[in-house]
């Protein structure tokens, strides 16, 4: 009966800490086309500031991290899914969103811009963008801010990718992008096709449109995941993790 009772009890234990360790174990999805925030490598690996922030985050919260790629259109409705357990992939705060996820703390945050050919002398108002066609990423926050504001006089047309939206700038089939304006400079301008295009109009913060920074998006309630992250975070902001990462992408701080 004794030897029945211990054989229960490292059963039961052993037990207890599998469910522990399965709940140690952490999907992350990124887009994987938003460079330099996060993209795929040649060799396929995904990188970039999100993919290195959300792994130092996983490794001071000792969490055992995946990260996968998922296209943008299909990232919120992915992690209500519970096909993954968190988003770190630019997505900013906003109160739209908020409805269906919930944020950790921002990480970083950076203005929008227009981006227009060299010498188009584009200016940005209604009566400037009158009849004009614009692009932006789908389902973003770009996306919305020209919706809500030059939908009436502008031809907005959106894309699966940010990557595509340059694409057509490049082809002459847009007068103008918006996206983030690291992504902009970064993945575009200070490549060899963004050599003939150039920022256009101020930058763009308005947090009715553009949200409180980039923040990591949880399934609603999961305050475990959230607090976990939001901790280590603090941390790696205190102690020069997050400045090493940011100088590894960027002549300045993004936060």
């Amino acid at each position: 009966m004794r030897l029945f009772l211990i054989a229960a009890l490292v059963a039961a234990t052993i037990g207890f800490q599998g469910q522990a360790q399965a709940q140690d174990k952490v999907r992350i999805a990124t887009e994987g086309a938003y460079a330099p925030f996060n993209f795929k490598a040649p060799d396929g690996t995904l990188q970039g500031f999100d993919v290195d922030i959300a792994k130092v985050l996983c490794e001071r919260a000792h969490l055992e991290c995946t990260i996968v790629a998922q296209d943008w259109d299909g990232i919120i409705p992915g992690l209500l899914a519970k096909k993954y357990d968190a988003i770190v992939a630019s997505m900013s705060i906003t109160e739209e969103r908020k409805k269906k996820v919930d944020f950790t703390d921002k990480y970083y945050q950076t203005p929008a811009r227009f981006v227009q050919k060299k010498g188009a002398n584009l200016t940005i108002s209604k009566d400037g963008l009158k009849g004009k066609t614009i692009g932006a990423q789908r389902s973003t926050i770009h996306a919305q801010y020209l919706q809500d504001n030059y939908a009436d006089v502008a031809d907005i047309k959106l894309y699966d990718s940010q990557e595509n939206a340059d694409l057509d700038l490049t082809a002459g089939r847009l007068d103008l992008v918006l996206a983030d304006s690291i992504v902009l400079l970064e993945g575009f301008l200070n490549k060899p096709d963004g050599k003939g295009f150039e920022f256009i109009g101020p930058e763009l913060k308005d947090p009715k449109w553009f949200g409180a920074g980039a923040g990591i998006a949880v399934r609603p309630g999961d305050a475990k995941l959230k607090d976990a992250f939001n901790k280590a975070l603090a941390e790696i902001r205190k102690d020069g993790t997050y400045e090493k990462i940011d100088a590894k992408y960027f002549p300045f701080s993004i936060y």
